[in-house]
């Protein structure tokens, strides 16, 4: 007999002990009744076990009267000392489930230091990196791997090859301790490639490459680039697989089968034997850190992997987050920059249009609709970009200013014509528009603000004999539709295409030649620090499909903040005045990088009780604060009420984090506070919203 250390996937902070018998001695014990009936019929109690435990397996338990799995962590022939129950009352396992172990020792280490970093338990670190499916299953139909052809020969320019020598150098020296690099250059400048050709070298010497990217919907470009290079070595790992497929892409890389893995995020923890390499594409999005406990950073975990195993990380994007750029000022991230598009194009010339001088003229000012003519009766496409989904944003009443919110949700209704409903897009809850003010009566009301859908039946009134395609969340459903129309655009079937962010990144077309940003100022006024950081960023890439093939791209912004410092670096193209400026703002307020924070957000349906207990907290962490920790709040969140959940939250800052985890620690283990309110906590958070 064997004892079995089996972690869950619960808030708990400990294994559990479980028992297993060898097949032999199971079925005698349940012959004489041994044991209590635990087995879902009598064929399965005499069934022989095949799969040995193994750290790193999942066995199947009960957990109370539930039937669960969890992982296995430790295997002992005693009794550990420090379990709870009494030896007669451990309860066997029903089955090991796994032929194989699912993850060594190296991703044993990291899910520990998840556990100690995120502030999450070992069971919630371990269930986000491994696939949950219940029995391996190939990936065909749902890989990008199909009719790959042949690997096409590539030669590399000046400046390319140099960033790539330069890596592999450095990365080769005996006592090498600058494991970080950035590939930084505008968009068009050929960092795939470079990517691309410093996996090669890698896998030439028979180690493993891990390509993270943003999403993999929305960059199959990319993906479709490392599977022309590498063929079946390429695993793809993204949302289209079910859990069982991506167990099975799981095992093809545990089993050598595939050494490049592209995926997104949870992509990190790819069991890549002889990892050799780490590639982030595309470093600034948002998207690398999860939403959901545990909220690692996709970024920080692949540092924490590169410097463990001393392999080189090789970051990548045209607009840098803040604390990269930070890095590289410093010197903790070596910068490798290149310059010049390669596909013929130059950089684009950015126009930008001061709304306030085109008042009434619909949401395409005359600069932007001439512009766009020209370039149909070139025969050329054009990209219209807003961040904003639905007709019109806002329902308000002209006479008293009542404005239509969410009934769930402390955000305002937008009108979508196509079903004509107010809809929020946070919870989803929709309405028909009403016939009067709600608070006054008056029959003044009406809409104010545009979205996607807006500017699509402008568009259309405007330009009848173009060909026009809309991308958003609101007429896509599914992954495969989305690449579709992508595909559509690029070959030339559309004149215009209509999208939010969607359109924005990773994505290269050969006959585009004008971008139109709609509003660059949707998202400027967020009450968040990063918000000027992503206003810059979704300008700038957005602004980069332009002109890739050819010298005369143009890109209008049209704002009507066209002095704030992000719309105007980046109209003007001064991409380092922008971070410059940024970074001189940053160490102002004391915000990141020149200070941690760690964000408590309580929230409950009760608003009285999420805002007592964010009190308490507060009261707490006072008590246990160390030198140097500064406690903002509490206070209402930015975004006060979602899914009818009110939401207060509390930031702790300090030069290091360390203290900031063991405040949060004692708050979150030794606090007994009313179960009717939920709290999160978010390490190094990317939003304050």
């Amino acid at each position: 007999m064997k004892y079995l250390q089996i972690i869950l996937n619960l808030p708990v902070n400990q294994p559990f002990t479980y028992s297993y018998f060898s097949p032999d001695e199971n079925a005698i014990r349940l012959a004489d009744g041994k044991e209590p009936d635990l087995f879902d019929s009598a064929k399965s109690k005499h069934k022989k076990e095949e799969n040995p435990p193994e750290i790193g397996k999942r066995a199947e338990i009960f957990f109370g009267n539930k039937k669960t799995e969890g992982f296995i962590i430790g295997i002992s022939d005693t009794l550990p000392p420090d379990c709870p129950v009494e030896e007669g009352k451990i309860k066997p396992v029903r089955r090991i489930i796994d032929k194989e172990a699912l993850f060594g020792q190296e991703l044993i280490e990291i899910a520990k230091w998840i556990s100690h970093y995120y502030l999450c338990t070992l069971g919630e670190a371990v269930f986000s990196m491994i696939p949950s499916g219940r029995r391996e299953s190939g990936a065909a139909g749902f890989s990008f791997e199909e009719e790959v052809g042949e690997k096409a020969a590539v030669s590399l320019s000046d400046e390319q090859q140099k960033a790539v020598d330069e890596i592999f150098e450095i990365s080769r020296k005996d006592k090498n301790e600058n494991y970080f690099h950035y590939l930084y250059g505008p968009t068009g400048s050929g960092k795939t490639e470079v990517f691309l050709s410093l996996a090669e070298k890698v896998l030439a010497e028979g180690k493993g490459v891990i390509y993270l990217v943003p999403e993999i919907g929305l960059t199959g470009q990319v993906a479709k680039s490392v599977t022309k290079r590498f063929g079946k070595t390429a695993a793809i790992i993204h949302s289209g697989l079910t859990p069982s497929q991506r167990l099975g892409e799981w095992h093809r890389i545990m089993h050598k089968e595939a050494r490049v893995v592209v995926g997104a995020r949870s992509a990190i923890f790819a069991p890549v034997p002889d990892l050799g390499l780490i590639i982030i594409d595309e470093e600034h999005d948002g998207s690398y850190k999860s939403g959901n406990n545990p909220r690692y950073h996709a970024r920080q975990v692949a540092m924490h992997r590169a410097v463990n195993l001393k392999i080189p990380l090789v970051m990548g994007s045209a607009t840098p987050s803040v604390e990269s750029w930070y890095g590289m000022k410093k010197g903790t991230v070596i910068r490798h920059s290149l310059s010049k598009r390669l596909s013929g194009g130059q950089m684009p010339h950015l126009s930008c249009i001061d709304l306030n001088y085109y008042p009434n003229g619909g949401c395409i000012s005359k600069p932007l609709e001439e512009a766009i003519k020209k370039s149909l009766d070139n025969g050329h496409q054009s990209i219209l970009f807003l961040n904003r989904r639905g007709f019109t944003h806002f329902f308000r009443c002209n006479s008293c200013g009542y404005e239509l919110v969410c009934k769930n949700c402390s955000v305002p209704l937008t009108y979508h014509k196509a079903d004509h409903r107010l809809r929020c897009h946070y919870c989803g809850w929709s309405v028909f528009p009403p016939q009067s003010c709600p608070q006054c009566g008056s029959m003044d009301i009406g809409s104010s603000g545009f979205g996607t859908e807006y500017i699509e039946a402008e568009t259309r009134a405007k330009f009848p004999n173009a060909r026009i395609i809309r991308l958003d969340t609101d007429v896509l459903k599914t992954k495969a539709e989305l690449l579709d129309k992508l595909e559509a655009f690029r070959r030339g079937e559309y004149d215009i295409m209509l999208g939010t962010q969607m359109v924005a990144k990773g994505l290269n077309f050969p006959k585009l030649e004008l971008v139109g940003v709609i509003l660059a100022d949707a998202g400027l006024h967020m009450p968040d620090f990063r918000a000027g950081e992503r206003t810059f960023s979704l300008i700038t890439q957005v602004a980069g499909r332009a002109g890739r093939y050819f010298p005369d791209g143009k890109v209008f912004v049209q704002t009507y903040s066209p002095g704030r410092e992000p719309v105007y670096f980046a109209c003007t193209n001064r991409i380092s005045d922008f971070y410059e400026n940024e970074l001189a703002q940053r160490k102002m307020l004391n915000f990141p990088p020149f200070c941690r924070l760690l964000r408590f957000v309580f929230r409950s349906y009760d608003r009285a009780l999420a805002e007592s207990t964010a009190g308490e907290a507060a009261g707490l962490l006072a008590k246990e604060a160390a030198r140097g920790v500064e406690i903002i709040g509490p206070a209402e969140c930015p975004i006060e009420k979602i899914n009818s959940s009110w939401r207060y939250h509390i930031l702790l800052k300090a030069n290091s984090i360390v203290p900031l985890q063991a405040m949060a620690r004692k708050l979150l283990f030794d606090y007994s506070h009313n179960q009717n309110v939920y709290i999160e906590y978010d390490v190094d958070p990317v939003s304050l919203l």
